[in-house]
């Protein structure tokens, strides 16, 4: 019989796929096609993630508020750690137990988060990057230049690529700088898909100097107008979005097995949803660009004829 502890763990891991499966539309990378090894540790990571970019986005809450959560989150972070290496299991369940204003779901969380920061030799500087960007999303709704945008997405979506391959046994230079540009591409792409949702919550993620330089107007979005200017700032942004995706295109035949078909599925659906916007000649006010069964058999014809269309 599994010991207590044992059981404890099995039970917290349990905890955070049920809750990932719950945001699923959010959560591609831990679909059933990952190594089964690898689920756990990636819901786990990925419920620590998203329940922090809720604290972020709770926009009926007081700036201040937010942040102050996201600091107790990142407290209770470091305080599941604590104890890790003395590698008592126990021991972390011990001290959740004792943290106050923490629900069960958020206990096991952090009891299954840090057995997989411990066992598969995670850096927290990623875990730490991740909280940076969602405080940043709190205070920061503008941005002025492209570099400015390209250094928050580092600490937003990033670290997430760099975990994932941490889990599957993989700390390679040449792979992180791919995957680096992969999970930038993927990010600004949600971006540019939700840019008539964002604006409405009061976020433009384009760039200043991007709008500026081709005459776009803040003030015509107001009306959920998008100008031609406005067509034309997307279309320069999306242009080096696809251009980032080329860039991270190696890091799917960089690793192998299951975790390469997760990779180019991801690839191919961030891709995808790009062409549409262009498609649609970039009017998100009118429809928001969401893939369905049609373009998912486009993806796994791309999947299947994927060496042919590199060499090609």
């Amino acid at each position: 019989m599994a010991s207590s502890t044992e059981a404890e763990l099995a039970s917290a891991y349990a905890s955070c796929a049920r809750l990932a499966r719950a945001h699923y539309e959010n959560f591609p990378v831990a679909s059933w096609i990952l190594p089964r090894q690898m689920r756990p540790h990636i819901a786990a990571i990925y419920m620590f993630a998203r329940i922090a970019d809720d604290f972020a986005d709770e926009g009926t809450v007081e700036p201040e508020e937010r942040l102050q959560r996201l600091d107790a989150w990142r407290r209770r972070l470091r305080q599941s750690l604590s104890s890790a290496s003395d590698g008592s299991f126990r021991s972390h369940a011990v001290d959740l137990q004792s943290t106050t204003a923490i629900s069960a779901d958020q206990k096991a969380l952090f009891l299954a988060l840090a057995n997989t920061i411990q066992t598969r030799c995670l850096p927290v500087t990623l875990f730490e990057d991740l909280l940076s960007a969602f405080e940043q999303d709190v205070v920061v709704h503008r941005y002025q230049s492209w570099d400015q945008l390209l250094d928050y997405c580092s600490r937003s979506a990033n670290p997430v690529g760099r975990l994932v391959l941490r889990v599957a046994g993989h700390n390679d230079p040449s792979l992180d700088r791919a995957s680096d540009c992969l999970c930038t591409a993927l990010q600004l792409t949600n971006f540019w898909q939700d840019f008539a949702r964002d604006y409405s919550a009061g976020r433009l993620y384009l760039p200043a100097d991007t709008s500026d330089a081709v005459g776009a107007d803040e003030a015509d979005l107001d009306g959920g107008r998008l100008t031609p200017a406005w067509q034309e700032a997307l279309a320069l942004v999306s242009a080096r979005t696809r251009d980032l995706f080329l860039e991270g295109r190696d890091v799917c035949d960089g690793v192998g097995g299951r975790l390469s078909m997760e990779l180019r599925l991801t690839w191919l659906g961030g891709l995808r949803v790009l062409e549409r916007l262009e498609h649609n000649g970039f009017d998100v006010f009118a429809r928001r660009p969401k893939l369905g069964w049609r373009d998912g058999a486009v993806m796994l014809w791309r999947a299947m004829t994927w060496a042919a269309a590199k060499d090609g």
